[in-house]
């Protein structure tokens, strides 16, 4: 495509980002605007403009997955030399070609799990651990090295921001456990994924002359969910770039959903004031989703503006009307699942594909309900998380197979049948079996590469077999897996940055979502970008439920979560209103509406009636009298000591503001 070309296929956001080749260059994007579309044709668009180089442009993303399709949709656009990987990835590939320079030798190994070395180091500092808590402990440990956060710093670091100590222990205790998890790795010479991170930042902090060969190889760097950046991953980024501001950055603050794990949205929200001079680039127009999913979405995330996080994006719908949202409530969770496989199975009837619909929760437990009701419909599934397509014993026998056929195609036979017949030796039959179990799991994963078989010659019909077993390799070295056909079960997690026809999102009771586990302010304000997250994966159809009880029969004692409170059907919030008994005054005025719409919005966000929040009676006392203290406030009737104590300071902000001058 021609540099003309590559610009003509953007709407004017994208256009900018595209055109926007030199300097730092900060992108927000809205779900479903087209950032990966925005950034790969800003890529494309400097080569052919003779600005870039392919071989000088680094593009980074979070996930095997997303790197694939980078690179995909590069080589679409004439742009296929350009490195698009995993930080994890890009990382281990430079420290394995320096490692026998700089250190000598092959690297070490590198840990798979950490398990097994975390439990003998919790033994050798007398911490007590059983599975759970070694996986917890193990999750600690890769949180402090993300954070860069060293083991004498620990408990000075978990206390400043409150973090909970897993396992009931003390901050020392883990303290001394990442000391003895370290010396254990020592011992058997080996390093784990985040060490991949922390040596290649070091080589290139400490070695110039590595620093300047990989500066030199890559001049212009691209990072995509810049929001999920952990502190670790932006000091390699750092080190790469060495004080030069060829960047491009892209995220949004709205999907920040991995702070558990060490990821802040500081970096993204920051990076005008760190970069000053910086082109900033909001995209906003929704191209995946119905007007009325946006609506939703819209109305899930603006309940964060006024939680003292950064404004949302306000997306806008591109796409015409489509079903409206469904809205369930079933007795227990197996009812739930076996009336969401229902209606899957007449969206697969009415044309959907099985592959274009999912089921999004917030914990893999509770998956087995819907993987047990989909069976039982004979409907087939794939569970995101489970065990890693490439690693199949039976995909890995497959892809022996196709390789050795591949030395002996006949040229003149169309690669999709000859690779039909390739796989017909593993087993691979043009119907499926009638039934669940493992020889149906085996089957889909086999057509699954009949299907990607089909997508490429569609593309290129001159397409060898030689070229798909290629193309199976750089998909296996980077697990990027073939689209399974089956309805997908995942968590809220694990779905994030895809995007399916029709989405149902399950067990939305109180304590499930928001997670029990979420005490804090920030931990619930986290829970609902989860949320978020969940409804902008759907396209067109999206349902969501929850269940009154666990177990058929057992006591409803569940309740919807707080954050559907406003948005159920009968249930929504009522309209703001101005209270009644307000003087004249265009300034009290002022103050009781902004005071009535900061109360809807602590509502909305803590799942209680407005009047819980503050009575009205307090509201029009306050807007009469314009308190500027906590001592003047609580001589007002109907402030208590609890408004005192959780939202005083707020609602004195909230008089302060709307009491200043305009402008």
């Amino acid at each position: 495509m021609s540099a003309d070309d590559l610009l003509a296929a953007l709407d004017p956001e994208q256009r900018a980002v595209a055109t926007a080749l030199r300097g730092p260059v900060c992108v927000l994007a809205g779900a479903g605007t087209g950032k990966t579309r925005a950034i790969t044709h800003r890529i494309a668009y400097g080569i052919a403009a003779g600005i870039y180089k392919p071989g000088n442009v680094l593009a980074v993303t979070f996930t095997a997955r997303a790197a694939g399709e980078m690179r995909t949709r590069l080589r679409a656009l004439g742009a296929g030399g350009v490195q698009a990987r995993t930080f994890h990835a890009a990382a281990l590939r430079q420290l394995g070609f320096f490692w026998p320079k700089v250190v000598g030798g092959a690297p070490p190994r590198i840990l798979e799990q950490k398990a097994q070395l975390v439990a003998e180091a919790a033994r050798r500092v007398g911490i007590a651990a059983d599975r759970t808590s070694v996986r917890d402990l193990a999750s600690e440990i890769e949180w402090a090295k993300v954070s860069l956060v060293v083991a004498d710093e620990y408990a000075k670091a978990a206390a400043a921001i409150d973090r909970v100590v897993p396992g009931g222990n003390d901050a020392q205790a883990v303290a001394r456990l990442m000391i003895a998890y370290e010396e254990v790795k020592d011992e058997r010479a080996v390093i784990d994924f985040e060490d991949v991170l922390l040596l290649l930042a070091a080589m290139l902090a400490e070695r110039r002359d590595v620093a300047d060969e990989v500066r030199g190889q890559y001049r212009h760097f691209v990072v995509d969910e810049y929001q999920d950046v952990s502190p670790l991953q932006q000091y390699l980024l750092d080190q790469w770039l060495g004080g030069r501001q060829e960047l491009c950055v892209v995220g949004d603050p709205s999907q920040t959903i991995y702070s558990f794990a060490g990821a802040t949205p500081h970096h993204l929200t920051s990076f005008a004031k760190n970069h000053p001079g910086a082109e900033v680039v909001r995209l906003v127009r929704d191209y995946r989703s119905t007007p009325q999913v946006v609506s939703l979405a819209n109305r899930v995330i603006d309940a964060t503006r006024h939680a003292g996080g950064p404004t949302p994006l306000e997306l806008r719908a591109q796409r015409p009307d489509g079903p409206e949202v469904r809205y369930a409530t079933y007795d227990d969770d197996d009812s739930e699942a076996v009336a969401i496989a229902r209606a899957a199975a007449r969206l697969i009837a009415d044309g959907t594909r099985p592959s274009e619909i999912a089921i999004l929760y917030r914990t893999n437990a509770q998956s087995e309900a819907f993987e047990e009701a989909l069976a039982s419909a004979g409907i087939g599934y794939q569970v995101r998380g489970g065990e890693r397509f490439f690693a199949r014993r039976d995909v890995r026998d497959a892809l022996v197979l196709l390789r050795g056929g591949a030395r002996a195609a006949d040229p003149d036979q169309p690669m999709p049948d000859a690779v039909r017949d390739i796989l017909v030796s593993a087993h691979w039959t043009p119907e499926p079996p009638p039934t669940r179990g493992a020889a149906r799991e085996r089957w889909d994963a086999l057509q699954a590469l009949v299907t990607l078989a089909d997508e490429m010659a569609l593309a290129n019909e001159a397409t060898t077999v030689a070229e798909y077993v290629a193309e199976l390799a750089e998909r296996a070295s980077a697990q990027h897996a073939p689209t399974v056909e089956g309805v997908t079960l995942a968590s809220l997690h694990a779905a994030k940055g895809l995007e399916w026809d029709a989405v149902f999102l399950a067990g939305l009771s109180e304590g499930l979502l928001p997670t029990a586990l979420a005490d804090t302010p920030a931990a619930v304000a986290e829970e609902r970008r989860l949320l978020y997250v969940g409804v902008t994966r759907a396209r067109e159809h999206l349902q969501l439920s929850w269940a009154r009880s666990r177990m058929p029969g057992g006591r409803a004692s569940r309740s919807m979560s707080r954050f559907l409170v406003p948005l159920w059907p009968g249930t929504a919030r009522s309209q703001p209103h101005t209270p009644r008994e307000v003087s004249d005054d265009p300034t009290a005025r002022r103050i009781a509406d902004r005071l009535t719409t900061w109360r809807e919005e602590q509502a909305r966000q803590t799942g209680v009636t407005p009047a819980r929040v503050l009575t009205t009676t307090a509201l029009e006392a306050i807007a009469a009298r314009r308190p500027a203290t906590l001592e003047e406030l609580a001589r007002l009737r109907g402030v208590g000591q609890q408004t005192l104590a959780t939202v005083g300071d707020r609602i004195l902000e909230v008089v302060a503001d709307a009491a200043a001058p305009a402008g």
